[in-house]
């Protein structure tokens, strides 16, 4: 791993905050180097209006990687489809999020970048312009060519990963396989253990029901599916607790002796982590080949070109990408 990974960075939906994000984090020096792959005007235009001095040079992705200076951006350009509007979702550009997205990604296949580190899209103009997409866990993990991918939040020392990630609740309980679930958890551990520095990686995996099914009596998915998995993977030395039940799990008395929780569902986790971090939050992907984290919020439409976008959750997924480099490395 180089002394000073190349981290690329996409600012995702060109109406939003994404790009005013991205420029706010170039005007302070970094210990790697910063790629912005985007539109070179797009940032340049977002710059005036916030009233931003920060120098768009060219990026040079076959040379060594060497410390971002403070104001300055290297951009690996990549054109937009149409005109933005600050603050003004507009389908036609809807191609251009998803180029920058493979660019970048394939820039971290071929080792020219050490990790990604993503800004937030907006699926919604993304699939009313023709294209199926559920977010960038699931398209990541098809340009990677992974089969399965697990999506982790953290906020500070809580790390909560999901078994299922972007799914009607009427579809959770079919989508909560034996053997869905073991891979959940084998991918987990591992990158816990391997990019994270975590030895022995402790997890706290949350039951599906209200009281973790109560002995079966609200459900029997966690005598029929959760508990044979858990058991089968402690013979092999993993280290899990549960199926706990989710409404109780999070105090202190359980998780200050774990290094993640599982729940089963996306609105099971992700409100007491948000809740306890919204901001400074980072959405990781683990199971990819390469490194990926993200902020935890949204395009923010309303606050575009405004300057009043809080950079904390970009400079929190950057350093999380950066730990992930070192312990990786």
């Amino acid at each position: 791993m180089h002394a000073h990974p190349r981290i690329a960075l996409t600012p995702g939906e060109p109406a939003g905050i994404g790009p005013d994000l991205v420029l706010k984090l170039a005007t302070s020096a970094q210990s790697a180097e910063l790629v912005a792959f985007a539109d070179r005007d797009l940032l340049a235009e977002r710059a005036r209006q916030l009233n931003l001095d920060v120098r768009l040079v060219d990026a040079d992705l076959g040379i060594p990687p060497a410390p971002s200076e403070g104001g300055t951006l290297r951009v690996q350009h990549i054109p937009l489809r149409a005109p933005v509007r600050t603050g003004h979702l507009d389908p036609a550009n809807a191609p251009y999020v998803l180029d920058t997205l493979r660019t970048a990604t394939d820039a971290c296949l071929t080792q020219q970048c050490q990790a990604l580190v993503t800004g937030p899209v907006h699926k919604g103009v993304i699939n009313d312009a023709g294209v199926a997409f559920s977010g960038h866990t699931e398209f990541l993990a098809e340009q990677c060519g992974v089969d399965q991918v697990v999506m982790m939040l953290t906020a500070g020392s809580l790390r909560v990963a999901l078994a299922t990630t972007h799914l009607p609740l009427s579809a959770v309980s079919a989508a909560i396989t034996p053997a869905g679930l073991e891979r959940t958890l084998r991918i987990l551990c591992a990158d816990l253990e391997q990019r994270m520095g975590i030895a022995s990686p402790r997890v706290l995996v949350c039951g599906l029901n209200p009281h973790a099914g109560e002995g079966g009596h609200l459900g029997r998915e966690e005598i029929e599916v959760i508990e044979p998995v858990l058991e089968r993977l402690r013979t092999e030395g993993l280290q899990l607790r549960g199926p706990l039940p989710a409404d109780t799990l999070f105090l202190p008395k359980y998780l200050d002796h774990a290094d993640a929780v599982l729940a089963m569902y996306h609105d099971q986790g992700l409100p007491v982590l948000k809740h306890d971090g919204f901001g400074r939050a980072v959405n990781i992907t683990l199971g990819l080949p390469i490194i990926r984290t993200s902020v935890d919020h949204g395009t923010a439409l309303d606050l575009a070109g405004s300057g009043r976008a809080d950079v904390g959750s970009l400079e929190a997924a950057l350093d999380a990408a950066l730990l992930m480099c070192r312990h990786t490395g």
